[in-house]
């Protein structure tokens, strides 16, 4: 961690400098690094020296273009899983936050600062010091985990082994689980394996696949499936890979417009679909909490 003196000098560069360093994507695949001015937080906000932002797969569509965005896109945009030091508050009331190292809920964090409303911060605990911690997707982990209501006997099958995945993967197995990991990548198998994985199934083979888990599974399928790619896909595949009776959790992010889904199917099984993902911005800072205290 830096010293307090060396964090003053750090608060009396900004008050001397107004620019920083950004992120702006001019065009489709196209991004340039410019100067733009520090942004000055309001009443109610804090600025945060960020140390790091993690990508989500949201960011790819930005980045690929679509006809929905204008170009170029704002400054910092469209980071959001930042984490770093405060260093200005809007008023007088939060002056106590400056120096604290937090996580949180910001928007345009693919630069150097960014702003934050204060009750879209977590200050983060002692043990979590140098450590790098996306809040965001943390709290998404936790948030889809939550409504997926798993029960320490069912069996899961996640499909989908990046971030997300992984991370779903280790609360399942400390759950209790039996987990199905279904990836296109051998590395991300690999990973799931280390995460404790039951099952590992290359997501290849349409058919195989199905009859792969149908085997492991005694013919009955899994008791919840969580598709965690945002394609249509492996959105259809889970509901092959559900049982009877059983829950689809929507943990992917579809980004790409309409689905095509096989409703025949969701709905002879009875098969509940949950869209796992929440907008409301205090069920993502109670997500973030319970990350770090599970950690």
């Amino acid at each position: 961690m830096k010293s307090n003196i060396d964090f003053q000098k750090e608060v009396l560069f900004l008050k001397l400098s107004s620019r920083m360093n950004a992120g702006i994507i001019k065009s489709p695949q196209e991004i340039q690094i410019k100067e733009v001015l520090i942004p000055k937080p309001k009443k109610g906000e804090v600025s945060i020296k960020l140390e790091g932002c993690g990508i989500c797969a949201s960011n790819l569509q930005v980045w690929e273009g679509r006809d929905w965005f204008d170009y170029p896109i704002s400054a910092g945009n469209p980071g959001h899983e930042a984490w770093g030091i405060i260093n200005a508050v809007g008023d007088d009331k939060n002056q106590d936050l400056i120096g604290k190292r937090v996580t949180g809920l910001t928007y345009h964090a693919f630069a150097n600062y960014d702003i934050a409303k204060v009750e879209n911060i977590v200050v983060l605990p002692e043990k979590l010091a140098e450590k790098p911690f996306p809040g965001e997707p943390l709290g998404c982990v936790m948030n889809i985990f939550e409504r997926s209501e798993i029960s320490s006997k069912d069996s899961v099958a996640v499909i989908g082994c990046g971030f997300l995945g992984l991370s779903l993967i280790q609360l399942l197995k400390n759950k209790g689980c039996e987990v199905i990991a279904i990836s296109r990548r051998d590395f991300s198998l690999e990973m799931a394996k280390k995460m404790g994985a039951n099952h590992l199934i290359k997501l290849k083979n349409h058919l195989e696949i199905i009859e792969k888990v149908k085997q492991i599974t005694s013919g009955k399928f899994c008791d919840k499936t969580i598709e965690c790619t945002g394609k249509e896909w492996p959105l259809n595949l889970g509901i092959e890979l559900t049982k009877i009776n059983g829950k689809l959790i929507v943990a992917g992010y579809h980004q790409d417009g309409m689905r095509s889904v096989n409703m025949q199917l969701l709905n002879w099984r009875g098969i509940d679909m949950i869209s796992a993902h929440s907008r409301n911005p205090e069920t993502y800072i109670n997500g973030i909490k319970k990350s770090y205290k599970s950690n």
